[in-house]
């Protein structure tokens, strides 16, 4: 069942740049010729939304997502994805 999921993009992990990272073996895997992108679930929080998490306790939830295309550090994506059976852990189907 696909979900979709918005976030901003912290960090890109190319196919070639994969032997530079101790992925765990599913991870690698999972990720074997697709890149590997870190994002900030929910987009790029407002100052407002850092200082409530802050005082709330509550971290800004970070995910993984792995997919065919690339995606730039810094912007904010919306995908389609499926879980995989690694936690915070996802297959992007499209990006939309």
């Amino acid at each position: 069942m696909d979900e979709t999921i918005a976030g901003e993009v912290i960090h890109v992990v190319e196919p070639a740049d994969h032997e530079d990272y101790d992925f765990e073996p599913e991870m690698a895997s999972l990720a074997d010729s697709r890149y590997v992108i870190v994002c900030r679930k929910g987009g790029k929080p407002s100052w407002l939304e850092r200082i409530a998490a802050f005082l709330r306790r509550q971290p800004i939830e970070p995910v993984t997502l792995v997919a065919d295309s690339a995606a730039e550090e810094g912007t904010e994506i919306t995908a389609a994805v499926e879980e995989t059976t690694i936690a915070g852990v996802y297959d992007v189907s499209e990006f939309r």
